[in-house]
């Protein structure tokens, strides 16, 4: 079964950035084998990664909807022929594979495209030791059960008040849903070289969340980004990607240590 890591928080907070990062670290280390799943509709992950993708599950999801005969090629049921273009979505990249939702074509409810990543996750778990999922932006994954399980969750904000409240909000609506989440961390993005307010550090204390860490704003990401050039190419000495660095060797580091002994045992 894979330990999954999942990035959540509203639009703009660089949850996608990060989820990353996440995935070139893993990769880096060689500790084990990475499915990266890009579960936001407005998909950027694979701009993160430097990945071209040709197929989404949204794509998936047009084509059987279209499908008004309900014939499939090669006489595959529509169970069939679900599982085979779920394997051609799947993109082998450098050390990691990537699984793209994609954004349905029209108006109407995301249910279906969630329901197929859903049941790819889980089916897949067992063909990965990671699964890292940059999440949509908001809390609808959270109340479509994008994910049975996930082992470590990063609530994204901005450094704001307004962003450490909703991060708040996703732990509320993990506790409210039961979710099967093992352990909610909140990393602050973009810090100001100035830091922040004492306003923000009594957010944090009063909603009772477990700081992981901060990451400073980051010119060099704003440049990358603009010019189109994939994060992870950015060079390791990068202050922002350091300091992210450093939160994944405090928290993420020591569970999958703690995890592989317990397997182990």
């Amino acid at each position: 079964m894979a330990y999954t890591i999942g990035f959540a928080g509203k639009g703009g907070t660089g949850k996608t950035t990060l989820a990353g990062f996440t995935v070139a670290y893993l990769v880096e280390k060689k500790l084990g084998t990475v499915l990266a799943v890009d579960a936001d509709p407005n998909s950027n992950l694979n701009s993160v990664l430097g990945v071209e993708v040709e197929s989404t599950l949204g794509d998936i999801k047009e084509e059987v909807k279209n499908n008004q005969e309900g014939i499939f090629p090669g006489g595959m049921t529509r169970a069939e022929y679900m599982n085979f273009r779920l394997q051609q979505a799947i993109v082998e990249a450098k050390g990691y594979d990537l699984l793209v939702m994609g954004r349905p074509e029209g108006k109407g409810c995301y249910c279906f495209a969630n329901g197929v990543l859903r049941e790819a996750t889980d089916r897949l778990s067992n063909s990965y030791d990671f699964i890292v999922i940059d999440n949509e932006a908001g809390l609808e994954h959270l109340s479509r059960g994008t994910t049975r399980k996930v082992d470590l969750m990063f609530a994204v904000s901005e450094c704001s008040k307004r962003g450490v409240e909703a991060a708040y909000r996703i732990k509320g609506l993990i506790e409210e849903l039961k979710l099967d989440v093992g352990e909610l961390f909140l990393i602050i993005n973009r810090v100001p070289e100035k830091g922040f307010t004492e306003e923000i550090l009594d957010a944090v204390k009063r909603y009772n969340l477990s700081l992981a860490g901060t990451v400073p704003l980051d010119e060099e990401i704003f440049d990358f980004d603009n010019r189109g050039i994939p994060l992870v190419k950015i060079s390791r000495e990068n202050k922002a990607l350091s300091a992210y660095r450093e939160i994944l060797d405090n928290i993420l580091l020591p569970r999958i240590e703690t995890r592989k002994k317990a397997l182990m045992a």
